[in-house]
């Protein structure tokens, strides 16, 4: 049910944009409790006039290499469970590719289970 949007300036090779989409479906597995296989993500590389990511917003201090990670998934997962998800992207990502926890932004988007359709044109979610 998770759809994943990873956004990221170009220049990185096809294996790092890979082991991103890895890390964040293996963090939805072990955090978010999504079902296996369920793994919808779209991956875009942008060129460095069009990837705006401010350096030093909230004291954070951001580089070149920021990943902004959307994900719109169904609602009432608690405050507990999302940062749970938030620590293991990081986690994951620094450890697998040694993006710095700065660098990872991750905006969650939630919504009815009633706004899906798979495929069919069929609301599979729906009650």
């Amino acid at each position: 049910m998770p759809l994943a949007r990873i956004d990221l300036v170009k220049g990185k090779s096809a294996e790092y944009r890979h082991t991103i989409g890895e890390v964040i479906y293996e963090a939805m597995l072990s955090t978010l409790n999504v079902p296996k296989d369920d793994r919808f993500q779209i991956i875009t590389e942008h060129g460095d006039s069009d990837f705006v990511a401010d350096p030093t917003y909230l004291g954070i201090h951001r580089t070149r290499d920021t990943v902004i990670i959307q994900i719109t998934l169904n609602q009432g997962r608690t405050l507990e469970v999302k940062k749970a998800f938030y620590k293991a992207v990081a986690d994951g990502l620094h450890a697998r590719l040694g993006l710095r926890r700065e660098d990872v932004f991750i905006n969650l988007v939630e919504v009815p289970k009633e706004n899906w359709s798979f495929g069919n044109g069929e609301a599979q979610y729906a009650s």
